[in-house]
């Protein structure tokens, strides 16, 4: 990591900017697999998943079969710690489920909304050297909870065309029985486009590395729509001099190992915290089995000086990132200095890796600075809302001639005549 004493403001957004690669190129490439799979169906997967995994599948649905031989492969005690987890996240999302409110706007006129859930949902889930069975959790609880139809589940095959086993237990702990043999931009196209033997859903949800979220970029222009835009990942950290420099270092390399494109961010206003952080990173990288990846991503991260704590809120407030940690004594003085990050642990102990895995809270987030307008996965994301209105013949009485008025004004001759038809009806009765 390298380190900039007291940049001026003017340097902040350079400061702020993420590793990326070529993004025509990127484009490119994504494209030409997701057109390739659109016309080609699993013809295209089968290519895909050979050159890109390197897995010669046939078949890329789980048989009943194979899901309960793998998920009985999962120790006792890994299944104990994702039932705990799974409580957790299911009391968290289950209540955000609230009934709606009948509204009487005026006398005779009643407005409600009401929750219904989308139909058929695809979910993503990071399959490679870091199988991410929590995201299932993380997905596929408030997908149950919102009561989704159909729930479609992608993830890349390991090279003997298994599936991890703790994805299929926690797949099966949230109900889902769909289950395919695919990874990457290829997956969200077959999820987006349909082929011969994944279907069709109506959203895409999980984060993925920089191909698959442009994927999901794509399929969003198509009509498909996503939770947002989950790129690689990245943490924040203010550190005063209250804080444990070993804590810092472990919450920054926690984000590190997910990937060469990950991103760590450090900051505070005591150039001796920070020293006295790198130096714990430095000591602690080194006995990380993810050694190489983890350097590569402290390569792309920085730590900075600033004047003041306020100035690291500010700065974080314009980097926006997906997790923000408070590492402090005093963190709880400084939440209302927050406005933009996904999602935020407050003190010394409040460690990422409780929010990744069973605090209870949603671990995909919105990353390179989109927590400035999106916000992390919840109930909401899994269901649409519907709106609706009843008016008597004085509820329309009351508000008629408003409407009226409003459409001449904007040229609309029918919508005025709609109103007027009907109040003729009911003043002539």
């Amino acid at each position: 990591m390298k380190t900039y004493k007291k940049p001026t403001l003017s340097q902040w957004s350079v400061l702020s900017e993420r590793p990326t690669i070529d993004q025509h190129q990127l484009s490119m490439s994504v494209s030409a697999i997701m057109d390739d799979v659109k016309q080609n169906g699993d013809k295209a997967l089968i290519k895909y998943t050979s050159i890109l995994d390197r897995v010669d599948v046939t078949s890329f649905e789980m048989s009943e079969q194979e899901i309960y031989e793998g998920e009985r492969k999962v120790p006792e005690i890994l299944k104990a710690a994702i039932k705990v987890a799974y409580e957790n996240i299911y009391k968290f999302h289950k209540i955000q489920q609230k009934p709606e409110d009948v509204v009487e706007t005026t006398p005779g006129v009643k407005c409600w909304r009401k929750s219904l859930p989308i139909d058929k949902v695809g979910l993503y889930i990071p399959g490679g050297s870091a199988p991410l069975f929590s995201t299932i959790l993380m997905l596929g609880i408030p997908a149950q909870i919102a009561g989704c139809k159909e729930v479609v589940l992608c993830t890349p095959p390991r090279k003997d065309q298994t599936i991890n086993p703790a994805i299929l237990f926690a797949a099966k702990l949230v109900g889902i029985t769909k289950i395919y043999k695919v990874g990457g931009a290829q997956a969200i196209a077959a999820m987006g486009y349909g082929t011969e033997s994944i279907p069709q859903v109506y959203k895409i949800f999980g984060p993925g590395n920089q191909y698959v979220t442009k994927a999901k970029e794509i399929i969003q222009q198509n009509g498909v729509a996503i939770d947002m835009p989950a790129g690689p990942s990245e943490v924040l950290v203010i550190a005063d001099d209250s804080c444990n420099p070993s804590f810092v270092a472990a919450d920054l390399l926690s984000q590190a190992e997910h990937g060469a494109d990950s991103q760590v961010i450090l900051l505070s206003d005591n150039e001796t915290v920070i020293a006295d952080c790198l130096a714990e990173v430095d000591k602690q990288v080194q006995l990380l089995p993810r050694l190489d990846v983890t350097l590569k991503a402290l390569g792309n991260s920085k730590a900075i000086v600033l004047n003041s704590l306020d100035d690291c809120l500010k700065f974080s407030n314009a980097y926006a990132p997906e997790h923000l940690i408070l590492a402090s004594d005093k963190a709880s003085n400084y939440l209302n200095q927050i406005s933009n990050a996904g999602s935020v642990f407050i003190g010394n102990y409040s460690c990422e890796s409780a929010g990744d895995y069973a605090s209870g809270t949603n671990h995909t987030l919105p990353t390179n600075g989109f927590s400035k307008n999106y916000s992390g996965v919840s109930l909401d994301s899994f269901v649409k809302k519907i709106t609706f209105q009843e008016l008597t013949k004085d509820g329309l009485k009351g508000i008629g001639s408003a409407i009226e008025i409003m459409a001449e004004a904007e040229g609309l001759d029918a919508h005025k005549n709609a109103v007027t038809l009907r109040l003729k009806e009911i003043n002539n009765v």
